[in-house]
């Protein structure tokens, strides 16, 4: 599926790509709700108009602000994100992917919506930045991947040929963005939420396991190799 020899930047996305999309779904949608309620002493039937105005934020960078949530609702989001930190987790076959990577030696930079404080809270559970050369978040930039802008500013700050980077997204609209900057190898993921089911993203060629897209003959190797 892709020439490696063909690549020479890889661009990789965090929640719902190398992370197991399960800890922000239920963060966002059920734990933050019924805390939200708990500690306001609301009734139970605010958690609903509260998950439609977390929704409505959807694609720009409020969404993805822990401090704009946390002004906006009068919570600390990060301590309440760190009393479910345990689901967090990565997907699958991430890590070996990950691994592979790391030895084919193409740069690999992680190109995220999270904002610094979600990936001070992640990174060191998950060991992420082991095998990353770069991180970028739309926070740094101050606009979401979603916009042109994005990729433009990425660029500045990564150089990297577009007709030879790979880029994994589990969004739709940010690969639909990332498509129309000119990114050539664009691939989705079927399955960000364990606990979901398998989405189809109709234009773009979602994954089900990295290893899909590894070269048959590679080395295996274990993670304590790595490691080393």
């Amino acid at each position: 599926m892709i020439d490696w020899r063909a690549i020479d930047t890889v661009l990789l996305d965090m929640d719902g790509t190398l992370l197991d999309l399960h800890f922000d779904s239920h963060f966002w949608l059920e734990h933050l709700p019924r805390r939200y309620v708990e500690l306001h002493r609301l009734d139970d039937a605010s958690q609903e108009p509260l998950r439609s105005r977390i929704i409505s934020e959807q694609g720009t960078l409020n969404w993805y602000s822990l401090a704009y949530w946390s002004r906006e609702l009068g919570v600390d989001i990060a301590a309440l994100k760190r009393e479910v930190q345990h689901l967090i987790g990565l997907r699958s076959d991430a890590l070996d992917f990950l691994t592979w990577l790391k030895q084919a030696h193409p740069r690999v930079v992680l190109a995220t919506n999270a904002d610094r404080e979600s990936l001070a809270i992640k990174l060191p559970l998950t060991g992420l930045e082991d095998f990353l050369d770069a991180i970028v978040s739309s926070a740094d930039v101050g606009v979401a991947k979603e916009a042109q802008e994005f990729w433009f500013a990425l660029q500045e700050i990564e150089p990297f040929d577009p007709s030879r980077t790979l880029f994994i997204d589990d969004n739709p609209a940010v690969l639909e963005s990332a498509r129309e900057f000119g990114i050539r190898h664009l691939l989705g993921i079927k399955q960000p939420d364990s606990r979901r089911p398998e989405r189809d993203l109709e234009e773009f060629i979602a994954l089900d396991r990295f290893s899909s897209i590894l070269p048959s003959e590679r080395p295996v190797i274990s993670h304590h190799q790595a490691e080393d």
